[in-house]
């Protein structure tokens, strides 16, 4: 199976709910931290509550996510944003991530994990080019295309 190698995510407090997510559909070792860990000043807002972190998977494949200080809202998949907030500059994307898969057994484990409280934008079945291919916007807005690869598949 290959995954993007890293992802990185920003969340606004909804940082360690998804690692623990990440980390419940890929395995792996998860690794959290507050802000307040490591000393930041304390005029960051939040300090001790700001998690960051990374789930490094059995695959090799790791997510690192981020919260930004403010209102608990998930990433959001839509056109890239900037804006400023307590004095930093803040660029939201669009986050496509992908899993290709050498088998539909492989896949739709992993599809049905990921698809708990997701929402589905195309469902996970048979395309032109694929012998099955799906995307999703996961429970944190997070968007995922996942697909067997052609190539894979005897003939």
């Amino acid at each position: 199976m290959t995954v993007n190698t890293v992802a990185h995510l920003n969340f606004r407090g909804q940082a360690r709910a998804a690692l623990e997510f990440y980390q419940s559909v890929f395995g792996g070792q998860l690794t959290l931290a507050t802000y307040g860990d490591f000393g930041m000043p304390t005029e960051l807002p939040d300090a001790t509550k700001v998690v960051f972190g990374q789930v490094v998977a059995d695959n090799g494949f790791r997510v690192m996510a981020y919260d930004v200080p403010g209102q608990d809202t998930p990433a959001t998949p839509a056109a890239p944003t900037t804006h400023r907030e307590n004095g930093t500059t803040i660029t939201e994307e669009r986050f496509f991530l992908s899993v290709r898969g050498e088998t539909l057994e492989e896949v739709g484990a992993l599809w049905e994990r990921l698809a708990e409280g997701a929402t589905i934008i195309e469902a996970f079945g048979p395309a032109q080019w694929a012998p099955a291919f799906g995307m999703l916007s996961d429970r944190f807005g997070v968007t995922w295309i996942l697909d067997v690869a052609a190539e894979y598949v005897p003939a």
